[in-house]
């Protein structure tokens, strides 16, 4: 199924992926801003991969190298909704604790959160990275789902699951939801 796109491209905001590490948040970003690209729509990604050896590589892993994490990322995000761009964010996000922190930067009219639902054992599976295998050995410490604690999202916006349904499938679901909140806006 072939959705059409009716987002107006004049107008920023960001859609937040939430999810455990191999959930699928960074394909469904780039799945989405292939389709957005296709009707001219100006998006950047940014995903937490790219952003931690870059801007936050003196970042770690405690709850306040998190948090920070998340924090940097939603002050950057904001600038390019000031400049009109729809960005997508791909970050683990493990509690909803930094998932407020992102929103409130944003601000709530302007920050659709995501949550990309998928198993732990799925997610190990999908390992590419072999993080999972280290973080079971031990030589990998607070690793979201394994040794540091992923809360669920209260009330994400959306919520779309990868081991059940394919990435157009969730990328359909997705604009779904876009559509109905961007026909609302502008009614």
């Amino acid at each position: 199924m072939n959705r059409e796109l009716k987002i107006p491209s004049n107008k920023g905001y960001v859609i937040w992926f939430t999810g455990l590490s191999g959930a699928g948040k960074t394909t469904l970003a780039e799945a989405l801003q292939k389709k957005m690209l296709e009707n001219n729509i100006v998006t950047k990604i940014l995903d937490g991969d790219i952003l931690r050896n870059g801007i936050n590589s003196g970042l770690g892993f405690s709850d306040n190298d998190r948090k920070e994490n998340i924090r940097r990322a939603a002050e950057v995000a904001k600038l390019f909704i000031e400049s009109n761009i729809i960005t997508l964010c791909s970050f683990i996000t493990p509690t909803n604790e930094m998932r407020n922190i992102a929103k409130n930067i944003i601000g709530k009219n302007n920050y659709i959160e995501v949550f990309v639902n998928c198993s732990l054992e799925l997610c190990e599976l999908r390992d590419v990275k072999g993080l999972y295998k280290k973080a079971r050995a031990g030589s990998l410490s607070n690793f979201t789902g394994v040794s540091a604690d992923f809360e669920l999202p209260l009330n994400p916006n959306i919520e779309v699951n990868t081991g059940e349904y394919s990435i157009e499938e969730c990328i359909n679901q997705i604009l779904t939801i876009i559509n109905k909140r961007d026909n609302q806006i502008h009614e």
